[in-house]
C-alpha cells in the first residue's frame, strides 16, 4: 500500500525555520516569468515546480514527482537579482538553497541560490516566509542529482 504525501505547507520566521523551507525547495526550477517583487505590498513571490523529496523514499519503478509551490516573502524593502537575464522571461532558474543572514536583528538578507551563479536578495525587515503546495501534481522519471565533486 502506498502513502501519497500530503501537501507542504510551511512558515518560517527565523533561519532554523528557513532551512526546512530551503531543503523542501531544493532542485525546484522555475521561469524568470515566475518571480515578482511587489513593491506597495513589500512582498516577493515566486511559483516554482517543486521536486517532492519528502515521497522519493516511496518512488517506484523510477517514478518521482514535482508539484507546484507558491513562495512568498513579506516585509521585503528591496530585491537584487546576479545573473539572472530579466528580459527573458523563458529563462529556467534551478534553485539549490535559500539562506538568511541576520544584519540589524529581526532585519538581513534573505539569498535564493540558483544553479550557474544566479541569485536572488532580499533585504527584509524581518523574516517572513510562507511556502505552500498548490496541488497541481505529476510524475517525472528524473530525479535531480549533484556532482559532489
Amino acid at each position: 500500500m502506498s502513502v501519497e504525501p500530503k501537501d507542504l505547507r510551511l512558515a518560517a520566521e527565523d533561519d532554523a525555520d528557513l532551512q526546512v523551507i530551503s531543503a523542501a525547495l531544493q532542485d525546484a526550477v522555475c521561469q524568470v516569468r515566475d518571480l515578482a517583487f511587489l513593491p506597495s505590498t513589500r512582498r516577493f513571490a515566486c511559483v516554482v515546480n517543486r521536486f517532492r523529496w519528502e515521497g522519493e523514499g516511496a518512488a517506484r519503478r523510477n517514478t518521482y514527482h514535482r508539484v507546484r509551490t507558491g513562495l512568498h516573502f513579506e516585509n521585503v524593502l528591496s530585491v537584487r537579482a546576479r545573473n539572472i537575464a530579466q528580459d527573458r522571461p523563458e529563462g529556467v532558474l534551478n534553485l539549490l538553497a535559500i539562506r538568511f543572514d541576520e544584519l540589524n536583528p529581526p532585519s538581513g538578507l534573505v539569498t535564493m541560490v540558483f544553479s550557474g551563479g544566479a541569485e536572488l536578495r532580499l533585504e527584509v525587515e524581518a523574516l517572513e516566509a510562507h511556502l505552500s503546495d498548490l496541488g497541481i501534481v505529476w510524475e517525472t522519471p528524473n530525479k535531480p542529482e549533484h556532482d559532489l565533486d
